[in-house]
Order: structure tokens, then C-alpha cells, then sequence
């Protein structure tokens, strides 16, 4: 760990440590719910087409009536529709991340988290408990149901980077937000062991466990969050300490080299804050960037291109790896529901390691194209993999090293840079805006391939599907190929003046 990273660790109190925590674990409920959609996709398949449960079913049951209400005749109808809620979910998530990153930045984002977090589980209740207690499936209502949970939980990611970014400095950002956006790949672990464990009783009972979980955390951190440290009366200067503050231009990989002003000016996480004095503090709150000046600053548009082709290869694992592992190789789906999370621990894994090293490099780009570059290799090698568990996990864990690392640091450290850079001097309101943005055109990439997934796989196979996402893996490095250029030319400029001054 470089000596900047040990120096800021240092200076954390525990205000830090709370705060961390529940941003954490807000994101880790929010996601283990999202995440038992795709780990009973099978049942709800099998719930959705007459033939498997008619087999099942008890003579006079309770839902004898079912072969007049199954949804579609067969399975490939029901795969295909499964593959439409997922783009349905992710463009409402996609639009709801747009407008709720320029909402955290003008509310409390207590409440906008919360709101999303207990709104989501609600929805979460319904769709998949409330129906099948009832008996009642209609596509309509699925449909609008998956939209409004789109939209609730777009509310969240822009608000916990936002409320991360008030209370760490950059100065060893990527080893914080690399520990700390393992969030999502915890969440899909835990949404995974709660699924399985209570899948025999139904998948409305995956669905239930989770929605409940995650509206009993929503309310938690309704209680405890600290979003800013002014509400506990710390000053700038109290909470950015001096060792956090030696920022250097090695840790500045989006930004202009000179941030150097006046005694009267105070850097902090690449933006700047005027320090005032006690006794001249001025009331007037921070200007909130708009969102178009948002979607203009140095390296966002880069970054949401890149994002939109990464995620979409993220997500098409987060969203069909239990489904795949089911049908390629015809394990059981509570084994291929406990299988999958080793693609979230490569996750966890790859994002603390990079962030770290993009840390002691002062550079993000590069270190993100060589784990794609690599990724490019593991998605082709997990294409092959044989019918065994073991090898399986391996092979699975490498790939989430290599995609799931990258795709944590773009959603939380390089947002995080982003929205606290030179150009938002004036405005340090941009956080949640440019989250959004990131995020959402993310999600926007997402959405369009979850379809194409299902399409692909239907007509020409799982094999073709790893083709896809090797040529979108190869799109998140052209994207960000010229800030690559820049950083790399930086480096070398920082070595010749290093080796000048010796």
C-alpha cells in the first residue's frame, strides 16, 4: 500500500467508519434483491409454462386452474420474456439514474436513499410474492411493476457515491472505493445463499426474505446516516486532514496538472472549496452543476461510453450466469445459484486489487485497459469451459477479476474523480449528477443487451454470446483509448522530470 494511502487511513475517525458501512450495506441489500430475479428465473419459467406444473400439482389443488392461466406455451417464450423485464428493468433504471443523480445534488440524501430503498422492496413484494399468493400473473402488470422498481432504485447509487465522496478526500480513493464498491458483488452473494436456501419453497419465498431485508436496512439508514460531515459539525478542515490533502498530479489521472492557489483556497478530492475562517463562513449553500454542464466536464462522456459496452458484459452475467449454468451444463439451480457468486468474488478481488494499484500508479485508464485486455482472454476461456464445478468456479472467479474489477472502479472511484475535479471549481454539488450520468448511460448499455442475450442465445447459441461480449469488452477500451494516451504520456513526463531532478 503506497505511504498516502497508510497516511489518510489514519486520519478517519469513526464517523468515517459509520458511514461507510451503511452506504456499504444499503447497496448490498438493494442488489441481493435484485439479484434473486435472475436466481429464479428457472422457477419462474417453469411457473410461467403449463408443463411442469400440471405434472406436479396435486388433483383439486389450488391452482388446478392454472393450465387456463399459464402466461406462454413454452419455455422459449417465457425465456425470451424474462430477457424483455430485464431491458424494461434496466432502461426505467437507466432514465431513473439520469434524474436522480440532479436530484441528490438539490435534496437530503437520506431521504432519497431511503425512499428508494423501502419504495424498491415494496415493489419487489408485489411482483414476485403478492402474485404468486394470489394467483394472479399478468404481463402488463409485471411490466409496470419492473418499471417502477427500475425507477426506485435508480434513487440509490448516485446517492451513496455522493455521500462517499463527502466524507473521503481522493487521496487513496481507489483502496476505499475499491473495498467499498465490492457492495454489489456482496449483495449478489447474499441474494444468492438467501434464494437458495428458501428456493424449495417456492420462488415467491426468494422474494419475500429479500424485500423484507432490504426494507428493514432502508429504515436503519434513515436513522443512522451522517451524508455530510457538516452534520456533525466538522468543518473541511477537521475532516480533511493535512496528509489527505498532499494530493499530487500522479493522483489526479482526469484532472489538469496544476491545482496549486492561494492560502485561501482548500484541495479536496480534485474540486475546490473556499476555507473560510470562523469567523467569515459564508452562508450561501453550494451551487448544484446542471445536468448538461455535467455531461460536459473532462473525461464523463469517455467514461459513460466505456461503461454502457462494460456493463452491459457485467450485467448479462448478473443477470443470466445462475440461468446459463442451469441449461449449458443441467446442474440444479440452487448448485448454479451457489455457483455463480465466484464471478462476484473475482469481483470483490479485482476491484480492491486494481483500485489499489491505480492508486500507487496515479492513473485509472491504464490500469483499466489492461484488465480488459485480459478480460478479453478469460471471457473466451470461460466460453470453453468443461462440465466440471471446479474448474467452472476457477475459470468463473478469473472472469469476474477482470470485468467485475474494471466495472467497480468506473461506477465509484472514477465517479468519484470525476465529480470532484478542477472543472467544478464553484460548484461541489456534482457528485450525485455526474454518478447519474455515469451510471445511467452504464445501465443504458445494460438494458440493450440483456435482450440481445436472450435473442442471440435462442438463435444461434450460448457460444455466440461470449463472442458478443468479447467485441463490447473490446468497445469499453476504444472508448477510453485517447485518455489512455494522456495518462500514459503523463507518466512518462512525470519519469523524465523525476530522473532530471536526480
Amino acid at each position: 500500500m503506497p505511504p498516502s494511502c497508510c497516511g489518510c487511513l489514519s486520519q478517519y475517525t469513526h464517523h468515517h467508519l459509520v458511514v461507510f458501512l451503511l452506504t456499504f450495506f444499503s447497496y448490498v441489500l438493494l442488489h441481493s434483491s435484485r439479484k434473486t430475479f435472475s436466481n429464479v428465473k428457472v422457477s419462474i419459467s417453469a411457473q410461467w409454462t403449463p408443463s411442469v406444473r400440471n405434472d406436479s400439482a396435486p388433483a383439486f389443488s389450488p391452482g388446478a386452474t392454472w393450465e387456463d392461466n399459464h402466461l406462454f406455451a413454452n419455455e422459449e417464450e417465457a425465456t425470451l420474456f424474462l430477457g424483455a423485464l430485464d431491458t424494461i428493468f434496466l432502461f426505467s433504471y437507466a432514465v431513473g439514474l439520469y434524474v436522480s443523480g440532479v436530484i441528490g445534488d438539490r435534496l437530503n440524501l437520506r431521504y432519497v436513499l431511503c425512499f428508494g430503498l423501502c419504495g424498491s422492496a415494496a415493489v419487489e413484494f408485489a411482483f414476485g410474492t403478492l402474485t404468486e399468493w394470489f394467483n394472479f400473473y399478468n404481463v402488463y402488470l409485471y411490466c409496470g411493476l419492473w418499471v417502477l422498481n427500475g425507477l426506485l432504485q435508480s434513487t440509490v447509487w448516485p446517492c451513496v457515491v455522493a455521500v462517499m465522496g463527502n466524507w473521503f478526500g481522493k487521496s487513496g480513493r481507489g483502496l476505499v472505493f475499491g473495498l467499498w464498491s465490492a457492495c454489489a458483488s456482496v449483495g449478489n452473494i447474499l441474494g444468492a445463499f438467501l434464494a437458495s436456501s428458501v428456493l424449495k419453497y417456492g420462488y415467491e419465498y426468494a422474494f419475500l426474505v429479500t424485500s423484507v431485508v432490504q426494507f428493514a436496512g432502508g429504515v436503519v439508514v434513515f436513522f443512522g446516516l451522517l451524508t455530510s460531515p457538516k452534520e456533525v459539525g466538522l468543518s473541511l478542515e477537521s475532516t480533511i486532514l493535512r496528509p489527505m490533502e498532499t494530493d499530487t498530479d500522479s493522483h489526479r489521472p482526469l484532472m489538469s496538472d496544476e491545482e496549486e492557489e492561494e492560502e485561501d483556497v482548500g484541495v479536496c478530492d480534485g474540486g475546490y472549496y473556499s476555507v473560510q475562517r470562523q469567523d467569515d463562513q459564508q452562508d450561501e449553500p453550494p451551487r448544484a452543476i446542471g445536468f448538461f454542464q455535467a455531461f460536459c466536464l473532462p473525461g464523463v462522456l469517455p467514461y459513460s461510453l466505456a461503461y454502457a459496452c462494460l456493463k452491459l458484459v457485467n450485467y448479462s452475467f448478473f443477470f443470466w450466469l445462475p440461468f446459463y449454468l442451469s441449461n449449458n451444463f443441467g446442474w440444479e439451480e440452487t448448485q448454479a445459484d451457489r455457483l455463480s457468486v465466484w464471478y462476484d468474488v473475482g469481483g470483490i478481488i479485482g476491484g480492491t486489487v486494481q483500485g489499489v494499484v491505480s492508486d500507487y500508479m496515479g492513473k485509472r485508464a491504464p490500469v483499466l485497459a489492461v484488465s480488459l485486455l485480459l478480460a478479453m482472454g478469460a471471457l473466451v476461456g470461460y466460453s470453453h469451459s468443461p462440465n466440471d464445478q471446479v474448474v467452472n468456479s476457477v475459470l468463473l472467479a478469473t472472469t469476474g477479476f477482470f470485468i467485475g474489477g474494471p466495472s467497480n472502479m468506473i461506477s465509484s472511484a472514477i465517479s468519484a474523480d470525476l465529480g470532484r475535479q478542477e472543472a467544478l471549481r464553484g460548484s461541489q454539488d456534482a457528485l450525485a449528477t455526474v454518478t447519474g450520468i455515469v451510471d445511467g448511460s452504464g445501465s443504458i448499455g445494460a438494458a440493450g443487451g440483456q435482450y440481445l442475450v436472450s435473442l442471440i442465445e435462442s438463435k444461434l447459441g450460448w457460444m455466440c454470446v461470449f463472442y458478443f461480449f468479447i467485441v463490447m469488452t473490446g468497445g469499453s477500451i476504444l472508448f477510453i483509448t485517447p485518455l489512455i494516451f494522456r495518462e500514459v504520456q503523463a507518466m512518462w513526463r512525470d519519469r523524465q522530470a523525476l530522473s532530471h531532478q536526480l
